[in-house]
């Protein structure tokens, strides 16, 4: 659930372990002033656009929201990113200097190619 607003009876919903993005904690909605009115039109949250069919994401770090036509994309390269960060924790896992692995220079990036082509073989 993602809110921009405070929402009630947070320990109750920490204790569902139900992923909640809120702004804090809330008192009890006044329902006469608050009331549901619409339903699958743009709206802002957090200051972000929203529209309908947008991908909403959130972990323990963020929520992001994601406009449909660029779905695809960003999950191509969300893959990439994510393979390439695989790749530099075993690089510093195996004793490499961070600074040596990240950001990653041309000899980094070389093993790096190397390192995704033996895994695509190997799949």
């Amino acid at each position: 659930m993602v809110l921009d607003g405070g929402v009630r009876d947070t320990a109750d919903i920490v204790s569902l372990g139900f992923p909640t993005y809120c702004l804090g904690p809330a008192a009890p909605a006044n329902l006469v002033a608050h009331h549901a009115s619409d339903m699958n039109q743009p709206i802002v949250c957090g200051g972000v656009a929203v529209y309908p069919g947008d991908i909403i994401f959130g972990d323990s770090e963020a929520v992001i929201v994601i406009p449909k036509e660029y779905v695809d994309e960003i999950a191509d390269e969300a893959i990439a990113m994510e393979e390439q960060e695989e790749f530099l924790k075993t690089e510093i896992e195996s004793g490499r200097a961070t600074l040596d692995v990240h950001p990653p220079n041309e000899e980094t990036l070389a093993r790096y190619a190397e390192w995704s082509k033996a895994r695509t073989v190997e799949s």
